[in-house]
């Protein structure tokens, strides 16, 4: 996966930060500087007794950036003055830098990564690791690839919904599917099959890889672009599912419902939406009520909101 020049070192850029909401947009702004995925560290995250994460803490956010060494003090300084700029919007920690080797950055990237248990039954497992859970059904992802780790608690409250309706949908869609995690999980726990549509052509790709990884390639469908290609459904097995997944953001949730995305969720089914802070949460539910879509559960964690609606049979 290595893409940087001839002679050319590794420039990591770190930061630990304990405000969850400044999370991804230190992220956004470290990934200007590098092709290569981000790594996301949790120190220590706290675990109850049955194993369900109850409080991430502090992450660390790791950048690799391919450099050349004549260079390096130049992109450092680049690197600095953009995370100075979002510090003044929100404090953020002074970033930390050191120079690696090829083979010591290898190594730093896949450190950073553990398997985490999600929900009652599921466990997110980095593709070169083995499940430390045999009770647990578990997703192998390559971290970092695309949006999509089971980290973010937008992902954690799909998922969570995921558990307790997957069993009962036997067509998932997956709306802005990423990394393709959460139709991975609702095939894992009861779907029979899972279309997923991103507009990102990488992330498709990915998707179909980690659909591969885990042994469901037969049973996932991934396709460029969003409900268009449902609604026109000629390029997918089905435009409709009893189980419609959507973890984007709040305003997108809003266009999207506005432009069919209720169509999409078979009569009786079930949509979650997720990717909405909380003073954003009632906009989204005007919007899927007025697209004929009631609101049944809204489920928290932190500032975070998701949204599970129903269609009328």
């Amino acid at each position: 996966m290595s893409s940087k020049p001839p002679d050319a070192a590794w420039l990591e850029v770190s930061l630990t930060l304990d405000d969850p909401e400044v999370v991804d947009a230190v992220a956004e702004v470290l990934a200007r500087f590098t092709p290569q995925p981000l790594a996301w560290e949790y120190a220590t995250p706290q675990v109850d007794a049955r194993n369900h994460i109850t409080d991430l803490g502090a992450v660390t956010l790791r950048a690799y950036i391919p450099v050349r060494p004549e260079h390096i003090e130049a992109v450092q300084r680049r690197v600095a003055e953009a995370l100075w700029h979002l510090s003044q919007i929100r404090p953020l920690p002074t970033p930390r830098f050191r120079l690696l080797r090829d083979e010591d950055w290898a190594e730093a990237w896949k450190r950073a990564y553990r398997p985490i248990p999600v929900g009652q039954r599921l466990a997110i497992v980095p593709a070169w690791m083995t499940n430390p859970w045999p009770d647990r059904e578990a997703i192998f992802l390559e971290p970092g690839m695309a949006f999509g780790t089971g980290m973010h608690p937008t992902t954690r409250l799909v998922l969570a919904e995921v558990e307790r309706l997957a069993p009962g949908a036997p067509r998932v869609v997956d709306v802005g599917c990423g990394s393709g995690i959460l139709s991975l999980a609702a095939l894992r726990l009861g779907a029979a099959r899972a279309v997923g549509v991103d507009t990102d052509p990488v992330a498709v790709e990915v998707a179909r890889q980690n659909a591969a990884r885990n042994g469901l390639a037969r049973r996932f469908t991934a396709r460029v672009g969003s409900i268009e290609v449902l609604l026109r459904g000629d390029t997918v097995p089905f435009g409709q599912g009893e189980l419609v997944l959507a973890n984007i953001l709040a305003p997108i949730l809003v266009d999207l419902l506005g432009a069919g995305l209720a169509q999409v969720v078979a009569p009786g089914g079930h949509g979650v939406l997720s990717g909405i802070l909380a003073p954003q949460a009632d906009e989204v539910a005007a919007a899927a009520r007025a697209a004929g879509l009631q609101v049944v559960r809204r489920s928290h964690e932190g500032d975070w909101v998701a949204l599970t609606v129903q269609r009328e049979v």
